[in-house]
């Protein structure tokens, strides 16, 4: 892509002549004499750089500086600045600037400078791009994933969310089912009713019927007044119940008959409550073979399981891992206060490689933790918890030495291959490059099903 560079300097011989220069590096520049002349291109043009200089009329450096951050961030800023002016220079850096230069100028190492300012702001661009793209195709609420599983999930989560219907989420413990009860309330036309969320597991037994019924006052020791439940607070509203697999059978019984005549009584209570709530539950538990054990109600889980939707474990869908780290590290980044772009090779393939016992969640965490670690602008390797890193170790590819570059690139791309299983999307994933360019070098350097059985066997 083509930049386009503004340089501001009110000496005209200075202004001119790196204007000629950054031309002569294929750039498009554009030029102003002061501040003010600058604030207005800078408004009607499209700019990746500014290379100002501090002391200017109208409106010098500094007071441009701030107008540019406050209106375009990402916009990377080169201040010039005079021998006798660096502490006012070293006061832009605080504000913002990326880098500042004394006159008399070096040319050469202004060049070298913008063109890593530009390198950084074309990564931050594509970001974005990424970002766009994931709020526009591959997010439904808080639930991020490209894979076809998570597809399916979003059509069912679209489908579901404007019925009466009760959902039950199952999978193991971390892939989000919460994310999808939130998801289901916040499409449906309860959105702006109550949605009240009882995790069964937290729950003593002797407590989780009153928390979720209620009680009178003095129905037991310690009920000192009336208490309302937590489905006569969703009332109207949607009512989540995560690890549903964990209640007893005694309040099975009662969430089975609000669910087939919307009433209950309060514990020690004699008034019926009606209500109106639409029962979202969840579990990691197989409730089939709880029923069979005679632990969960036959009866309750065909009541709960209208409408089921099963989030796979992440080791299952590994074509969202590249865009949950990338979202987590956005996160992240900006939580802490980092210019963090990305991850190195070594990394994305460490990520990409590992199990995830812990599904999502413990990726969200393995992110967090990175993010604090590094010290970079990318992710490394080191910067991974142990579980991640150890990866790294079994998936090393050994590259000979004096081969040549195309013969490095034909080993990597079949033991990638080899290591996934030869599955082409989750090596272009790895690899970071697009499908129709893995083809192509597939094709290119011959390489077979043999190659890759063999790469997994040597490797």
């Amino acid at each position: 892509m083509q930049f386009t560079i503004l340089v501001v300097d009110d000496e005209k011989n200075i202004r001119e002549g790196l204007a000629e220069a950054f031309r002569m590096e294929g750039y498009e520049v554009l030029t102003a004499a002061d501040g003010l002349e600058a604030k207005n291109l800078l408004d009607e043009k499209y700019i990746d750089l500014v290379i100002s200089d501090l002391r200017m009329p109208k409106l010098d450096g500094k007071e441009l500086l701030q107008y540019i951050k406050r209106q375009w961030e990402n916009i990377p800023v080169i201040i010039i600045t005079a021998h006798g002016d660096i502490t006012e220079a070293v006061q832009a850096m605080q504000m913002g600037a990326l880098e500042f230069i004394t006159k008399p100028l070096d040319l050469d190492h202004l060049i070298k400078l913008t063109k890593k300012a530009l390198e950084f702001r074309e990564l931050s661009i594509k970001n974005q791009e990424l970002r766009e793209e994931v709020e526009a195709q591959h997010r439904i609420s808080s639930i991020i994933g490209k894979s076809p599983a998570m597809r399916k999930i979003f059509d069912l989560v679209r489908k579901v969310a404007p019925t009466k219907a009760s959902v039950l989420i199952t999978g193991e413990s971390g892939v989000g089912k919460e994310l999808i009860a939130d998801a289901i309330h916040n499409l449906s036309p309860r959105r702006d009713k109550p949605f009240v969320k009882v995790h069964c597991a937290a729950l003593a037994e002797s407590l989780l019927e009153s928390e979720l019924f209620g009680h009178e006052k003095g129905a037991f020791t310690g009920a000192q007044a009336r208490k309302r439940g937590r489905f006569e607070l969703a009332d109207s509203g949607s009512l989540f119940l995560d690890e549903i697999g964990e209640i007893n059978q005694n309040v099975q019984i009662k969430i089975l008959r609000v669910l087939q005549e919307k009433k209950f009584e309060r514990v020690g209570g004699e008034s019926t409550i009606e209500v109106d709530v639409r029962l979202i539950a969840a579990t990691n538990r197989d409730l089939k073979a709880e029923i069979q054990e005679g632990r969960f109600r036959e009866d309750l889980y065909y009541r709960l399981n209208v409408v089921n939707i099963h989030v796979p474990p992440l080791r299952e869908r590994r074509e969202d891992i590249p865009l949950l780290a990338t979202t987590f590290l956005y996160e992240f980044a900006h939580e802490n206060g980092k210019d963090i772009q990305g991850f190195d090779p070594k990394a994305r393939q460490a990520l990409f490689s590992y199990s995830w016992p812990g599904n999502v969640r413990e990726l969200r965490n393995c992110i967090e933790s990175a993010v604090v670690m590094a010290s970079g602008k990318v992710i490394t390797l080191d910067d991974l918890p142990p579980g991640p890193r150890s990866t790294q170790d079994r998936t090393e590819i050994r590259i000979p030495a004096f081969c040549t570059l195309a013969e490095a690139e034909k080993i990597i791309i079949a033991e990638t291959l080899a290591a996934l299983g030869g599955n082409k999307t989750k090596t272009a994933e790895v690899l970071a490059i697009g499908r129709k360019t893995l083809y192509q070098k597939i094709q290119e350097y011959g390489i077979e099903a043999g190659d890759t059985e063999k790469a997994s066997l040597e490797s």
